[in-house]
């Protein structure tokens, strides 16, 4: 029996990248999986492998930037399992852009679905956490939210604010045994880092070969971060909360 056993997650952004390893990783352990995303045919992709190996999984379109979207995530999660253990706060955007090139609609997109979907959909779901006796909660931070990076000025706010307001939520939520952590990637093989060399108008091999300038020599796997998500998920870090966990190959180290 894996370490999930009986336990329920939601994953937002499940449909790709590193929410969808997570997922996968979660119900491989036992859990029942929500996944939650606007990408229905890559969510639903994500649902097929899930139970084809023998996994329960559901797939709800949402737009986590807008509180109905998060709230019928959580509805359509307790309908179908009954509870709420797991919510990882992952989907995320990023726009490569100063504050003279970035528009304010870009600005208040960036922040809508990197910030302030981790308010809605903790809103929603720690009512359910803390009836079941408490839960996790894991936020995806970056390292661009604990040191700036250049043409990224919406998204380093962005995801210093979720690093921050990991904190605090620790702090609210501690009393009724809510764990809230943080994982902060570095650069990680998706289609959001591949999309960030073309905003920056280079090539794919260009982008990617300075990303893995690192100590460990190479960018993360999705499945990198999802190990990371695990252990937040899990009893393993039964005694943490308001950490934020730095995954990026040793990126920031030096």
């Amino acid at each position: 029996m894996g370490s999930l056993q009986g336990k329920t997650a939601i994953v937002t952004g499940g449909a790709s990248g590193i929410g969808r390893a997570a997922a996968r990783l979660l119900a491989r352990e036992g859990a029942a999986v929500t996944v939650a995303d606007v990408n229905e045919t890559g969510g639903q992709a994500v649902v097929q492998a899930i139970t084809a190996a023998g996994g329960k999984a559901i797939f709800v379109r949402c737009d986590v930037s807008r509180p109905a979207g998060c709230r019928e995530a959580v509805a359509e999660t307790i309908a179908a399992f009954g509870s709420l253990d797991i919510l990882f706060n992952n989907a995320g955007i990023i726009r490569r852009a100063d504050v003279l090139q970035t528009t304010e609609a870009e600005w208040d997109q960036v922040m809508a679905v990197n910030v302030k979907s981790i308010f809605l959909m903790s809103k929603y779901a720690i009512p359910h956490l803390a009836a079941g006796g408490g839960g996790s909660i894991i936020n995806t931070g970056s390292g661009w939210g604990l040191v700036g990076g250049g043409d990224a000025v919406s998204y380093c706010a962005s995801k210093g604010a979720v690093v921050n307001m990991t904190r605090a939520m620790a702090i609210d939520h501690g009393p009724q045994n809510i764990r809230v952590n943080c994982i902060c990637p570095g650069d990680t093989d998706t289609d959001m880092l591949r999309s960030e060399a073309r905003q920056l108008g280079e090539s794919d091999e260009t982008f990617l070969a300075g990303a893995a300038d690192r100590p460990l020599q190479r960018i993360g796997t999705p499945e990198d971060i999802a190990r990371a998500v695990l252990y937040f998920a899990g009893d393993q870090s039964a005694w943490t909360t308001g950490a934020i966990l730095v995954v990026d190959g040793g990126g920031l180290a030096g």
